[in-house]
């Protein structure tokens, strides 16, 4: 299937909103935020310090009237400089974001918007990676793909299994802190994958410039489930 025909599928498969976090947030208090590399404020602040990240992500949420910070997908961010760990052949490393994040606090829980069993899971904990990951699979009128949540808790992979399956609306696990999550504010990393390829517990999340082409086509912008028309 063609990422086209892929993305409208997924895009077809219920009308209203899926989500991740608390069915009960409405819409309305999520708010939209931009951590590229084009966004000039975020010059004068220590993009590697956690602490400093988590203080302007926290006074965006309020002074927007929001609960919650989402974007990302596609972003070119400058934050993952700080890691050897997005290092690549190409001058500027994996700066592209495949994902979109959502920013609340510590354990806030996080639920799979489809049935679901679970692919694989893993700490990865490189600095600035994604600690604790989920990989759910769901296969929906036969077409299979994949739904990664990375930056959870230790508890949330602590008792898992391959193929335990969840029901839409299920538990899996909960947001995990900056000593756990590769050390970056509280927050959700949501990714949907075609092809998972022969990855286990892990996908890469950032790209380079010149894979982009793969990974754009392999990774669907997510709002095709979340419909918040990023």
């Amino acid at each position: 299937m063609h990422s086209n025909e892929f993305s409208k599928f997924l895009n077809s498969i219920n009308s209203e909103p899926f989500r991740v976090l608390d069915a009960n947030i409405p819409s309305s208090k999520y708010v939209s935020i931009d951590l590229s590399e084009s966004n000039q404020t975020l010059n004068s602040i220590d993009m590697s310090s956690s602490v400093k990240l988590g203080t302007y992500i926290d006074s965006h949420i309020k002074e927007h009237g929001g609960l919650v910070a989402y974007g990302g997908y596609l972003e070119v961010r400058n934050i993952y400089k700080r890691s050897d760990h997005f290092k690549s052949q190409s001058q500027e490393g994996r700066n592209i974001h495949l994902g979109v994040d959502l920013w609340s606090n510590a354990e806030t829980p996080i639920y799979t918007p489809l049935d679901a069993t679970v692919h694989s899971f893993n700490n990865n904990s490189n600095y600035g990676d994604y600690g604790p990951t989920i990989i759910l699979k769901h296969i929906i009128s036969e077409v299979v793909f994949y739904t990664l949540y990375g930056h959870l808790s230790m508890a949330s992979i602590k008792n898992l299994k391959i193929g335990k399956p969840f029901k839409q609306g299920d538990k899996i696990g909960e947001l995990g802190d900056a000593s756990v999550n590769g050390d970056y504010p509280p927050h959700l990393h949501f990714q949907i994958i075609k092809d998972i390829q022969k990855f286990i517990g892990d996908y890469p999340g950032v790209c380079s410039k010149e894979d982009s082409g793969f990974y754009v086509n392999n990774c669907p912008n997510p709002d095709v489930l979340l419909k918040f028309k990023i």
